[in-house]
């Protein structure tokens, strides 16, 4: 058996064994190392969670047949752009992390300029904390969407499921690391942005102000803010102090699990149902 089989046989036990091994790595390194203190534990977390299990669910019920299976049933047969091309397998494999990374970005930058999606997109970006848990918090709408738009990347591509497996792996990966509570030295975080997204990059997204919300959109790799233009290189405050989510949605106890859930059907709370001002951080439960 060469190592491609071998990878698409335990394809289901890479992907949750290396989700929880970076999940398990990164609540260490955040609680040893805080750049917030955010990872203390909280109601929010839970509410993260909840969705977590809801849209692992929704995958599996509502998309039986995912990326990997599209993958192996367009590439076999030679469809696709890359069906086309005839390319070398470790050329394809390349492509299809790289384009599928760009189509992320492109996505992202979607989900907050157009209004109907910004209402699914903006349940992740109402959490009042920054913490490993926050790389899980996506409404079951906007995960569908995703995914949709992942298996039509696929099949255009006839991408290979060696690449989608990788990716796959990839951007749970990236999804928990820039969302964790930890900041890399000074010294060593330009050196690590220049290739890669990291927590402190991508906490600037999550700035309570608009126009930092409305940048850093990578997920992966940073090179796409910088070639697209919205690349904010630090926020206006202290990453350490700045408030995290949006001005319209600071009251935690109407951000539990079934708020968010019914949250892209309802309009944004007036200026008189917020808080005056803004905590920097939710108080902790423990």
């Amino acid at each position: 058996m060469n190592p491609s089989e071998w990878v698409m046989q335990h394809e289901a036990a890479l992907r949750l064994g290396s989700f929880v091994a970076v999940l398990g790595a990164l609540a260490i390194a955040e609680r040893v190392w805080p750049a917030r203190g955010d990872a203390r534990p909280a109601r929010r977390q839970l509410a993260n969670l909840g969705l977590m299990l809801i849209n692992t669910g929704l995958l599996r019920l509502v998309f039986p047949v995912l990326a990997v299976a599209v993958a192996m049933s367009v590439h076999s047969r030679g469809g696709g752009l890359f069906g086309l091309l005839g390319l070398p397998p470790w050329l394809e494999i390349g492509l299809t992390v790289l384009v599928m990374d760009a189509a992320i970005y492109a996505q992202h930058r979607l989900l907050h300029t157009a209004p109907l999606l910004w209402r699914m997109h903006r349940v992740h970006h109402t959490d009042l904390g920054f913490d490993v848990t926050l790389g899980v918090r996506f409404h079951p709408l906007e995960m569908a969407f995703s995914m949709g738009v992942k298996l039509g990347l696929v099949y255009l591509l006839g991408a290979p499921a060696l690449g989608v497996v990788a990716f796959e792996i990839l951007l749970a990966a990236a999804s928990l690391f820039t969302h964790a509570d930890f900041a890399f030295p000074p010294r060593v975080e330009p050196w690590l942005r220049a290739a890669v997204v990291t927590p402190s990059m991508h906490r600037t997204h999550h700035s309570v102000l608009r126009h930092e919300t409305d940048s850093n959109y990578g997920f992966l790799l940073s090179a796409w803010d910088r070639i697209f233009g919205s690349y904010t290189p630090r926020p206006l405050r202290p990453e350490r102090e700045m408030p995290i989510g949006l001005s319209e949605w600071r009251i935690p106890k109407k951000l539990g699990l079934p708020a968010l859930l019914l949250q892209p059907f309802r309009a944004a709370p007036v200026a008189g149902e917020t808080p005056a001002h803004f905590a920097d951080k939710e108080t902790p439960d423990a």
